[in-house]
């Protein structure tokens, strides 16, 4: 290889080193054990892409286009580009006349990218829906299996309560024992 200003010649390390890496690419490219390397040369290696950014992204802009800001100032560019643009009034430069080809490619491109973003932002709102149920259907699960184990506490309390002795019964007895501990006396009295 001849020496030239724009390509200097490599040295003969870096020659060997480069020949040395060529067949082992070859040697590998053959090779039945390992798996092809995909063949990415003339591709720029893919940038890494944060799908939660763009779901953010996707949650504000479709929040935004529910807005009646958005709509307000949708309108009012409408307008003010069909104010402009109608062929009455005084000369000005007019860049859409009367059917209005570039308003209608504008709006259309705006909305092919409105419905795409819009989705997404649906289908994230359908995830965080769906955790949101599942956790409040383990809470339900919970609070139903914690109201059977109060109900068969309490219906254990009152069979328990049914044995025990209230005050009524105490009362009741005590008021027994009290009359038939006057009646001897009345008794022998009366003997």
């Amino acid at each position: 290889m001849a020496e030239s200003r724009w390509f200097p010649r490599r040295s003969a390390k870096e020659e060997s080193r480069r020949a040395d890496n060529r067949n082992a690419e070859r040697s590998d490219r053959y090779r039945l054990d390992q798996p092809r390397d995909p063949r990415r040369a003339l591709r720029r290696p893919r940038a890494q892409f944060d799908s939660e950014r763009f779901g953010r992204f996707a949650e504000t802009f479709a929040r935004f286009m529910g807005t009646a800001t958005f709509l307000a100032w949708m309108t009012a560019l409408i307008i003010v580009w069909l104010l402009w643009n109608v062929p009455w009034g005084p000369d000005r430069p007019r860049w859409d006349q009367y059917p209005f080809i570039f308003l209608t490619l504008i709006l259309s491109l705006q909305a092919s990218y409105a419905a795409p973003l819009i989705l997404l932002a649906q289908n994230r709102q359908e995830a965080r829906d769906r955790v949101q149920q599942e956790q409040d259907r383990q809470a339900d699960a919970q609070a139903h299996a914690d109201m059977e184990f109060l109900a068969r506490e309490v219906a254990s309390l009152r069979l328990g309560l049914g044995e025990v002795a209230t005050r009524d019964f105490i009362r009741g007895e005590l008021r027994g024992l009290s009359e038939s501990l006057e009646r001897p006396e009345d008794d022998a009295d009366r003997a």
